[in-house]
């Protein structure tokens, strides 16, 4: 298996394991990113996982650094993860999580589902049993604190975000961009088009990890009705 690496500003080093968004590059992601979590040394600080590349994040002073060579950090840390990755020796294998998700579609919670099944001649029903079918990966988090971005959407139901993106989205709110389906975890900005809202909370500050959700994740939305959206703890505003 063969990795392309490059540095990322001075203490960082990106790995690119593809240069396309597809389920190769995701499994290449997920067993380089497994097996560069089980090393314990002082030097590694972090490592994240992306579409099709992981960045991870080292500590110069902790590197046996520096060489008689005149090796740069980045050069020390690049071998040393070259080496990581070549040995087949280490257990790359890691239980995948799966978790339904709870969503109330439409209405004030999902205001963009008409437009979705506007844009693609279909009834809000038809859209709302096609993204619920969808089987979901978590490829990476990001944008926000917590902010899935899952893999998966059936392209019967994919649509451009939003020309003008709104100031604010509440927290929860799920919605779709081109290919793919999110979960906005806190109130911010966004165009991604909005068609319902979880009640579960995706971003817990006073847990570890505080991430809900982690890449590698397998989901499945859920449908449920106004009333149960509100028996689980979800906000109408």
């Amino acid at each position: 298996m063969t990795y392309t690496f490059s540095p990322l500003g001075d203490k960082a080093v990106m790995i690119k394991c593809g240069s396309a968004i597809g389920q190769q590059e995701y499994e290449k992601v997920m067993k380089a990113s497994r097996r560069l979590e089980q090393v314990e040394e002082d030097w590694l600080i972090e490592i994240v996982p992306s579409f099709a590349s992981i960045a991870v994040f080292y500590d110069p002073v902790q590197l046996d650094w520096p060489h008689k060579d005149g090796q740069s950090p980045y050069e020390t840390a690049r071998m040393r993860l070259e080496d990581i990755l070549s040995d087949r020796q280490g257990t790359e294998s890691k239980k995948e999580r799966f978790m339904e998700i709870p969503v109330c579609y439409g209405g004030e919670l999902g205001p963009d589902l008409a437009y979705v099944a506007h844009y693609h001649k279909l009834s809000e029903e038809e859209v709302i049993e096609l993204h619920a079918s969808g089987e979901y990966v978590v490829y990476m988090l990001g944008f926000a604190p917590g902010f899935p971005y899952m893999g998966g959407m059936k392209k019967e139901i994919a649509t451009p975000r939003k020309e003008t993106p709104r100031l604010k989205i509440p927290s929860r709110s799920v919605g779709i961009a081109g290919e793919q389906t999110g979960i906005y975890p806190i109130e911010s900005p966004g165009g991604w088009q909005l068609i319902g809202r979880t009640p579960y909370s995706l971003f817990l500050p006073d847990k570890e990890p505080p991430a809900l959700l982690q890449a590698g994740d397998q989901i499945k939305f859920n449908p449920i009705s106004y009333e149960e959206y509100l028996s689980l703890g979800g906000e109408h505003s």
